[in-house]
């Protein structure tokens, strides 16, 4: 049975543009042709008050340097905050000058300096190469917040699907490593479970369209190096797993009713709150896997709207 009748009448015509496919290794090249193939000149979307500049950092210990494309805000007087933000793509396509218009108006609006990772992709680098270069960006960020001329108390991370995934396992090792604080994390639709893989979902109308369970599969298998199910699946591979998520940063995440990643998110959220981590839970009916790209739609006017007050109210001045 089809969710079509469910889906906001404002997205449908965007599911013409985001057609569901299975993505295994053959699809995988077009995936990645199709998601590079999105990316927008820097020329349309540019902002005088925004500079724009790729770099390259240094990477983990034995691997190869991170790019980051770095964002910041010309008139805001310092030091200022902070996003780390992670693009998604399922753990193995996309890269990060795709989220480059959001993040010249989020640097614009917020008056904060962004660094987006370009991290390694499974299946070539699979779990934990992908968190290991966000690590070494968070690392950046706090050995160079004088020169950078950022304020190292506020720091958030961020991202949407893998990258909510991403930053979610991030936050985990960051807590567990002691070594650099996060003030917020920001969660857009996060794939944090590999176990929804490994299972069919209890919920009859998710997953229909952009990601579905066979993506998923293969994402996760290529991300995890093994099956998504499996017993000792590590924590910074897929946070779902943490067994404890005390000393984690308010949290904030979305995801849409119709998005197979809607009971493992609602879980993560509920977990939050028990553990005693101040969390907010936005749910939006008619929402499918990656909605928010359908720019027009109400519903995403206002899923990009709360994200970005909420990372706000996290990088404002105590």
């Amino acid at each position: 049975m089809s969710t079509r009748k469910m889906v906001d009448k404002e997205l449908l015509a965007q599911l013409k543009l985001m057609p569901s496919f299975d993505l295994n290794d053959e699809t995988l090249i077009i995936g990645r042709a199709s998601m590079d193939g999105v990316i927008l000149p820097l020329s349309e979307y540019a902002r005088r008050d925004v500079s724009v500049e790729e770099i390259k950092i240094p990477g983990p210990a034995g691997a190869p340097e991170v790019p980051v494309i770095v964002y910041r805000p010309k008139r805001a007087e310092g030091p200022l905050p902070v996003y780390l933000n992670i693009h998604g793509g399922g753990y193995v396509m996309g890269v990060a000058a795709v989220n480059g218009p959001a993040n010249v108006r989020t640097a614009a609006a917020l008056g904060c300096m962004i660094v987006s990772v370009d991290y390694r992709l499974a299946p070539e680098h699979p779990a934990p190469a992908g968190v290991e270069d966000c690590y070494a960006a968070l690392a950046w960020i706090h050995k160079n917040a004088r020169k950078l001329g950022i304020d190292r108390k506020r720091v958030a991370i961020g991202g949407e699907s893998a990258g909510g995934g991403l930053a979610a396992a991030l936050a985990l090792l960051a807590r567990d490593r002691g070594e650099y604080k996060i003030c917020f994390q920001l969660l857009i639709y996060p794939m944090l479970d590999d176990r929804t893989a490994a299972k069919e979902p209890k919920n009859p109308h998710v997953g229909e369209f952009v990601w579905n369970k066979l993506s998923n599969l293969f994402a996760w298998r290529a991300h995890l190096g093994k099956e998504p199910g499996s017993k000792n699946v590590s924590h910074y591979a897929a946070p779902a797993r943490a067994k404890d998520l005390s000393g984690l940063p308010p949290t904030y995440i979305n995801v849409g009713a119709l998005d197979l990643f809607l009971d493992e998110d609602i879980e993560y959220a509920q977990r939050l709150l028990a553990a005693g981590v101040p969390t907010e839970l936005h749910i939006y009916p008619g929402a499918y896997h990656g909605f928010n790209v359908a720019p027009d739609a109400k519903v995403s006017q206002a899923a990009d709207r709360e994200a970005r007050e909420a990372l706000g109210r996290a990088l404002a001045k105590k």
